[in-house]
């Protein structure tokens, strides 16, 4: 029998954290219009002088892409993502090739959708670097545009209608927390599913690390468990924190006025699977792709934007730079970024 309750770290419920490697999970949320000066101001009084510089240089890109045409604007919003990037890098002390480790991976000249252009990542520069580091492996190979876009959460319903999906990739999660079974001491994570799933079919869709927990309230929990934990020893933070980075691998959120976190399903092997990369490398990645068509061949993206897939060609484009620079400002500083005034109705 299981006695379970919330874990509460100063009295908060503990969720989450954007921050998927280091995150400061005692810290309160940063309340602001403007991730650019709290970073700035965090990397000064950590003494972070290079990355200051790079960061410094990724809001001035941001502000100049800012009322760009789509046509226009990835060019910029690359290099901002870019220099983000080196500096989430130099803030953790990594060492990366100053090259950017990303190219066009197509050979054929003809390009009539995204299936046609491809990204190839390379194993050495600031790409490859910044995928070791998220995501543990620089993902060395060839990618085509569609398969990457199908792995971003943040266009997912774009995605879905521009492509005719019926099956969502990414399931919606509510109530998703860390609890504590007093019975045993034991910790793990528990969200409730969206119920537009069918739970008969619930084992096909979740990946490994979850099970199912509380059939009739589409309760799901961790597979892996932290034993013998002790809420009330601070000398435990630093195995929550491992803890809380493993289950973070497998969740995805989506920045707003309130954060919605997903879980992706199980790959089915359809022809929409899902890429299994970071949805930060796959950002850059795909942003440099289309920065690319912009100064080489700025005609072939006019028609591009211009034909079935400019919605989410333009999604993609519009949406990318708020969701990338909350998640990289996250990565550096190890904190949580809200807009004020909004009340979390949890």
């Amino acid at each position: 029998m299981m006695n379970i309750k919330p874990l509460k770290i100063r009295n908060k419920v503990m969720k989450p954290h954007k921050a998927s490697l280091n995150p400061d999970l005692t810290a309160r949320n940063v309340l602001t219009y403007s991730h650019w000066d709290f970073v700035e101001l965090w990397l000064k009084r950590n003494e972070k002088d290079e990355a200051l510089f790079y960061w410094e240089q990724a809001k001035v890109f941001n502000q100049a892409a800012n009322g760009l045409p789509n046509q226009s604007a990835p060019l910029l919003h690359y290099y901002s993502f870019m220099n983000a990037v080196k500096a989430l890098l130099s803030s953790r002390n990594i060492n990366f090739k100053q090259h950017h480790g990303v190219a066009r991976g197509e050979n054929a000249a003809q390009i009539d959708n995204l299936s046609d252009i491809k990204v190839k990542i390379k194993n050495e520069g600031i790409l490859p670097s910044f995928s070791k580091y998220i995501d543990g492996t620089s993902h060395e190979g060839v990618y085509n545009i569609k398969n990457l876009f199908s792995g971003l959460p943040y266009i997912h319903r774009t995605y879905c209608l521009t492509y005719d999906v019926t099956d969502d990739i990414f399931i919606p999660l509510i109530d998703a927390e860390f609890v504590l079974n007093e019975s045993d001491n034991s910790l793990f994570f528990t969200a409730i599913l969206s119920k537009d799933f069918r739970f008969d079919t619930v084992f096909d869709i979740l990946p490994p690390a979850f099970e199912l927990f509380e059939r009739e309230k589409y309760k799901i929990k961790s597979v892996e468990s932290l034993l013998d934990y002790n809420e009330n020893q601070s000398s435990n933070m630093p195995q929550l924190t491992e803890f809380h980075q493993k289950i973070r691998r497998n969740l995805y959120y989506i920045n707003g006025a309130e954060t919605l976190w997903y879980l992706k399903r199980k790959n089915n092997q359809s022809e929409h699977t899902s890429v299994s990369i970071s949805p930060l490398v796959i950002t850059l990645a795909a942003m440099h792709r289309l920065s690319e068509l912009c100064r080489y061949d700025p005609l072939k993206l006019r028609q591009l934007l211009n034909e079935k897939e400019n919605w989410i060609i333009a999604e993609f484009i519009q949406q990318s730079p708020s969701q990338f620079i909350d998640a990289i400002s996250s990565e550096i500083t190890g904190h949580q970024f809200l807009i004020p005034n909004v009340r979390s109705a949890s």
